[in-house]
């Protein structure tokens, strides 16, 4: 599938991104900084030495724990760490820094050393609330961990500071790793830290709910609710109901009690699963229209996700980006969509809400994921995983042109699946080439998911001529090259369901192979009822196909939606 080049990696953060131009080179983000009254030096001068470290989870070796970051943007990382086994990393957007940030207790008048090391392009480190000139420190570049380091005096009446890390617009993900602020510890000495709260147990669970509770930890007057390891609620109480959630979604909940102090460790963790929709795959109907959606804008019509018509079941939003993290992904809205990304978020969950699915597609002509070992396999499911819960997706599409490695696909699919629970929905996109024999990878590895599978759309154009299951040779942008080869693949292995025609829609939406709707309807009446066929007729004929998908809903609305309207009633109609 095509989309449009990425553009070149820019030497400062890039000018499009609607925020300050103090960004643009690094001589002049320091001039602002100072002016700013913010430290843009690698080594302040230290502050007095003290005996503890007063962050709690300094070095992430409890995931997110104590930490918040915005948008869901951080996720805990085995990889870089620089000592432990845990470290940060956190993905900024087009619209957002990817802060992370956790409230420390101080003492009034008092003088404390912040550090920390970190990897990436614009990170930084500082502490807000001080009561007197609030300290930042930053690096333009750290492509190997680099400590970070400055200090502050708190005023009169401060008791408290926020500790904060971010990047910047639009920059790559950075990791953070070993922090520490020493200094006068806060609160009444008499007055300790609290306990972990112990008893978490999950009560009512609905589609979008779940009921907590816990017991009561003495010296505690509050408590922390974290979900996937990022901080949801603050409460007085003992119980609380966690809303809206996804159905047929498993979540994670761990529990903190709270004091002038500080803040306990967590607690044991509870895993939550919400029920799903009815037949198997939440939200995915029997027979279901398959559109992608362009983030980007190559002449054909810009939509929201608000814009795509009710005829597609599955949107999948193409594409997702490519880590320096070797098989992690990210996502950042297009600015030339002029599309807010809480907006963005809010139409997906209309889409859900209306029983449709949004997955987040991974690759296309110029995508470069690679996963090919252990490692890159975990980046990938984890990355995934954290789009899914930053932006709702229900799963991801995989659409790799450029190869894969199905040992290790197959392990990081699993391990998403592992995370999701049985919500996942589980698209693919391959090449015909890529689906001619059950044992090409691409098809050893839908084989190999096959049971958390929901469809492989093979995208029947830009191939040319091609072996049809009956062994003879049949053109693209005809009614026997959509039933013939998809034959091979319903008499390979997959289930009928798994199965649906991917086609362009509309002459513009691919370099060869478009077939008018009619021509569509027709392989789809062949292949499950037995008419409408060309010179090939399947042996037998497969009414639980799944259906059709299109590139693009936007090439679509292009076209004044010809496909959607024509092709869409005719999918929910058949048997």
């Amino acid at each position: 599938m095509e989309r449009p080049p990425a553009p070149p990696t820019p030497p400062a953060p890039p000018a499009r991104r609607r925020r300050p131009a103090a960004a643009l080179v690094p001589a002049l983000v320091s001039a602002l900084l100072a002016a700013a009254g913010l430290a843009a030096v690698p080594h302040p001068a230290q502050a007095a030495p003290d005996a503890g470290n007063l962050l709690r989870n300094p070095g992430f070796e409890s995931g997110l724990a104590n930490w918040t970051c915005t948008d869901g943007s951080g996720t805990a990382t085995t990889s870089p760490v620089r000592t432990g086994t845990g470290a940060l990393k956190a993905t900024p957007s087009a619209s957002g820094t990817a802060e992370c940030a956790q409230t420390v207790s101080v003492r009034p008048n008092s003088t404390y050393r912040l550090a920390g090391w970190v990897q990436g392009s614009y990170v930084y480190l500082g502490a807000r609330g001080t009561g007197t000139t609030d300290p930042s420190t930053w690096t333009a570049n750290a492509t190997s961990w680099q400590q970070l380091e400055t200090s502050f005096t708190t005023g009169p009446g401060t008791t408290s500071v926020t500790v904060y890390l971010h990047g910047w617009y639009g920059q790559p993900p950075y990791a953070a790793d070993d922090l520490s602020l020493t200094g006068p510890g806060g609160g009444d000495p008499g007055d300790p830290v609290p306990d972990a709260p112990t008893g978490l147990a999950a009560g009512t669970v609905t589609a979008s709910s779940a009921a907590l509770s816990w017991n009561a930890v003495p010296g505690a007057t509050g408590y922390q609710v974290y979900r996937d390891g990022t901080r949801d609620r603050a409460v007085t109480g003992t119980s609380t109901t966690v809303t809206s959630l996804a159905p047929g979604t498993s979540y994670r909940f761990r529990v903190t009690a709270t004091n002038a102090a500080g803040e306990s460790a967590p607690s044991a963790e509870v895993t939550v699963t919400t029920p799903g929709g009815s037949g198997g795959t939440p939200n995915v109907p029997r027979h279901a229209v398959t559109g992608y959606w362009q983030n980007f804008d190559n002449g054909a019509t810009v939509q929201k996700i608000s814009d795509v018509p009710a005829q597609y079941d599955i949107v999948a939003v193409a594409f997702a980006d490519a880590t320096a993290t070797r098989g992690a992904v990210s996502f950042t809205l297009d600015p030339a969509l002029h599309y807010s990304e809480a907006q963005f978020k809010a139409d997906i969950a209309a889409k859900r809400a209306a029983g449709k699915s949004v997955v987040i597609s991974v690759g296309g002509e110029r995508g470069t994921v690679v996963v090919n070992d252990a490692t890159s396999a975990a980046n990938f499911a984890d990355s995934v995983y954290a789009l899914m819960r930053t932006y709702g997706f229900n799963g991801v599409d995989i659409d790799l042109e450029n190869g894969l490695d199905p040992t290790y696909m197959t392990q990081a699919l699993r391990a998403l699946s592992a995370k999701a629970g049985p919500g996942l929905v589980l698209t693919m996109a391959p090449q015909t080439i890529d689906m001619q024999s059950p044992s090409s990878a691409y098809f050893r590895t839908a084989l190999a998911v096959k049971d958390i599978l929901t469809v492989v759309n093979t995208q029947f154009y830009n191939s040319g001529s091609m072996n049809g299951c009956d062994g003879n040779v049949y053109a693209q942008g005809s009614v026997d090259f959509l039933t013939a080869l998809a034959c091979i693949q319903l008499e390979g292995g997959l289930a009928p369901s798994q199965v649906g025609l991917g086609v362009p829609a509309s002459p513009r939406g691919a370099g060869s192979g478009y077939v008018a709707p009619s021509v569509v309807n027709a392989a789809l009446d062949c292949l499950t009822k037995g008419t409408g066929c060309g010179s090939f007729k399947p042996s037998r004929t497969y009414p639980d196909l799944r259906g059709a998908m299109t590139w693009s809903t936007n090439w679509d609305a292009a076209n004044g939606n010809a496909w959607s309207n024509a092709v869409g009633p005719h999918v929910h109609g058949l048997p």
